[in-house]
């Protein structure tokens, strides 16, 4: 699918235009989804291409990219978690450290080709670094609204970027709040309501397709705050089924921190819209959103590919965390989470030990080594 042919679809009042000027949300006030794209076949991959533009046949982008800092193809490791085969998708070796330079790479190259001039988003850290660093790659001003107590390390990677940083008092609501307010000011270019994030997230499901010899995943955890990774999943999975390469979709697990878990409530009570829920701080600052965009269409990915929210407590994940290291694996405590849902679910028997199963580990613990500092001590042992 060509740009030129690429469809924005509103979910709330059905209307359909066409990609080819800047938007962010309908005139309706609700965000947008890209039309299903037809994915492709095995033979259409540009397979002396090591980054996520192999398969810019299945992208809803024309022509090659005028920004990439090599985006895609990071390693998936066989490994073992409590005496079980796994594997480990090692996003945390992207560029910028972390999943979220899939949707900026896709996005930054959208709005590029659009002409859009000054952008700005608001993060708790990683998207925020990711996006400011593309923008800095393309040369476009780039603005972001952060939480002010965001962690100290993705402040500066922010800042290496030459990116304006907005400190915001409050919670991550607020944050979102703040940017809404400057969408007046330049064009917002939010991964939380940007269809062509998605677009890009949705090259992780091609890459687990094709490195796991063009076989889908049984399982796959994913740290899940937004859920642009169990959306972009979906979208990935679901066209190559439509392509014909695969039979069936995976089952899509979203771990949230039991602190902050705002899918949990209406994952249980079988419902597919947020409803009221205690939220406290957790040590997984990557994944504690209060109010998902896209909350009813993750929430029905994960019944439709008969998937779960899997929560986590605190005391779970700091250890899950260090057990990970000790495999070679140093991630931030965010990432740490879908290790710690996976043993559990192999503990209580909802997986089978010989099934094929994906650890989505999302972000590098450079963005958090201060905290995981404290927690493992420093003295020699």
């Amino acid at each position: 699918m060509s740009a030129r042919h690429a469809t924005y679809v509103c979910p709330a009042c059905g209307r359909s235009t066409a990609a080819d000027r800047p938007l962010w949300r309908c005139d309706c006030g609700s965000h947008l989804n890209l039309k299903a794209g037809r994915g492709l076949s095995r033979g259409e991959i540009v397979a002396g291409d090591a980054s996520l533009w192999r398969y810019a046949a299945a992208l809803a982008f024309e022509g090659p990219p005028r920004v990439t800092l090599g985006e895609g193809w990071t390693p998936l490791l066989e490994g073992r978690w409590q005496g079980v085969p796994v594997y480990f998708k090692l996003e945390s070796q992207m560029p910028t450290g972390s999943f979220k330079d899939r949707g900026s790479a896709l996005m930054l190259n959208h709005l590029l080709a659009l002409g859009v001039g000054a952008i700005h988003e608001d993060s708790s850290g990683n998207a925020g670094a990711s996006i400011a660093l593309y923008a800095a790659r393309a040369g476009i001003p780039c603005r972001i609204f952060v939480p002010a107590g965001a962690p100290q390390a993705k402040l500066v990677q922010i800042a290496a970027s030459g990116a304006r940083i907005s400190a915001v008092p409050g919670d991550r609501e607020a944050v979102g709040k703040a940017a809404l307010a400057a969408a007046g000011e330049s064009f917002y270019a939010s991964h939380n309501w940007q269809p062509y994030f998605i677009e890009g997230t949705k090259t992780l499901a091609y890459e687990l397709w094709e490195q796991l010899g063009f076989r889908r995943p049984d399982a796959i955890f994913v740290p899940t705050g937004y859920g642009s990774n169990i959306l972009g999943l979906e979208r990935g999975f679901e066209e190559l089924l439509r392509a014909g390469e695969i039979s069936r979709l995976p089952r899509l697990f979203a771990v949230q921190a039991e602190n902050c878990a705002a899918f949990a409530r209406p994952w249980q009570e079988g419902v597919e819209a947020l409803l009221p829920f205690s939220a406290k701080p957790s040590i997984a600052d990557g994944i504690a959103a209060l109010k998902p965009v896209r909350a009813a269409e993750v929430l029905h990915a994960l019944r439709r590919s008969q998937g779960a929210v899997v929560t986590v407590p605190e005391e779970a994940i700091l250890p899950a965390l260090a057990a990970l290291g000790r495999q070679g694996f140093f991630v931030e405590p965010t990432a740490a989470t879908a290790a710690a849902a996976f043993g559990r679910l192999i503990a209580e028997g909802v997986l089978a030990r010989e099934e094929v199963n994906v650890v989505v580990l999302t972000g590098s613990g450079l963005k958090a080594a201060e905290r995981i500092g404290a927690f493992l001590g420093t003295g020699a042992k």
